[in-house]
Parts: structure tokens; C-alpha cells; sequence
């Protein structure tokens, strides 16, 4: 069997302030660091076969893949299409503010200043239409953002739009997906 692993980056001060990161820069957290070098620990517990961590450019992703590299010696490199999506004017605002989930229910329209969600899937879809034709020859761990879980979670089985607003994980969990 052929796997794909995903995990979300550490722990940051805006997931503390329940604060829209997006692809704002944000760093991580004392906690942030301690989580991804623990997921690092467990993946080696485990005895999970990667062959090679693929990492969002922003510092909290780059962090945590670069603590689970230290600790397992997977080697990693920067994957520019697992970056965050831009939610525009949103970023920086509160989660759960009614006006930002209003505007996350309209899938095709753009976030002022921002990117869709289909614009986000496109790159996630085509990410990993890539990465499977490389199924059997090369495990990955991609280590992104709660956003990009939401798509990679859409691309292996199907969802609602409530349950697609709806997903998320914890993080520096880590997630397995087989390829079909």
C-alpha cells in the first residue's frame, strides 16, 4: 500500500489568540517548538516509512518540519504549493467571526485581497496528483496548515461544504491517507 502522512505546524501565538493566521508570517510558539519535536519522537515510536518531508515556506511549517527532520533524519524540502491560503482581509481576525464565515461559505469567490478556496484547491489538487504518481516509490510527510487539511482531506473522500468548513486537526497531528 502507498501512503501520503499530513500534519499541521506547531502551535503559533495566533492559534492561542484564535486569530487568523493565513499566509501572515507567524512564528511558533515555546509549545509550537516542544509539539514538533514530539511528533518527531512519535513518528519514530511509530516506525512510520517517509522518505522525505515536503514543507509549506511559512516559518511556523518550515520550523516544525525542520524539529521532525532534526529528530528522525528525513530528509525535507520546501514545497511552494502547501503555503496557507491568503484570506485577505480576514487574516489577522478573529476565527470565528460571523462576517469571515460567511464569506468562507462562498467557495469561488475571492477574499478581499486574497485567493478562493477552488484557487486553493487547484494547487493542493494538482500538489498531490503529482505526488501520486510517485505512490510506490516515495512516502511523503507534508507539513502545512489547517486550511490545507481541509483540501487534502476533499481530494480523498468526499464532504459536505458544512463538513468541509467544518474540518480541521489539532496541532502536529498527524494524519495517514492511502492511495487508491
Amino acid at each position: 500500500m502507498a501512503y501520503v502522512y499530513f500534519t499541521r505546524h506547531g502551535q503559533t501565538i495566533w492559534n492561542v489568540e484564535n486569530k487568523i493566521c493565513g499566509a501572515t508570517d507567524i512564528e511558533l510558539t515555546e509549545l509550537g517548538h516542544k509539539q514538533a519535536k514530539a511528533l518527531g519522537q512519535e513518528i519514530l515510536k511509530q516506525r512510520l516509512q517517509i522518505d522525505e518531508i515536503l514543507y509549506s515556506p511559512l516559518v511556523r511549517a518550515a520550523e516544525t518540519a525542520r524539529h521532525i527532520s532534526e529528530v528522525t533524519g528525513i530528509p525535507m524540502r520546501e514545497e511552494p504549493r502547501l503555503k496557507e491560503q491568503n484570506f485577505g482581509k480576514y487574516e489577522s481576525t478573529a476565527l470565528d467571526g460571523a462576517e469571515f464565515k460567511k464569506a468562507k461559505a462562498n467557495f469561488i469567490n475571492h477574499f478581499e485581497g486574497g485567493e478562493s478556496m477552488l484557487e486553493l484547491a487547484q494547487r493542493i489538487y494538482n500538489l498531490l496528483d503529482d505526488i501520486k504518481k510517485e505512490a510506490g516509490e516515495k512516502t511523503y510527510l507534508l507539513v502545512a496548515h489547517n486550511g490545507i487539511s481541509r483540501v487534502i482531506n476533499s481530494y480523498f473522500y468526499d464532504m459536505t461544504n458544512e463538513e468541509y468548513a467544518a474540518f480541521g486537526i489539532k496541532n502536529c497531528q498527524i494524519l495517514k491517507y492511502e492511495w487508491k
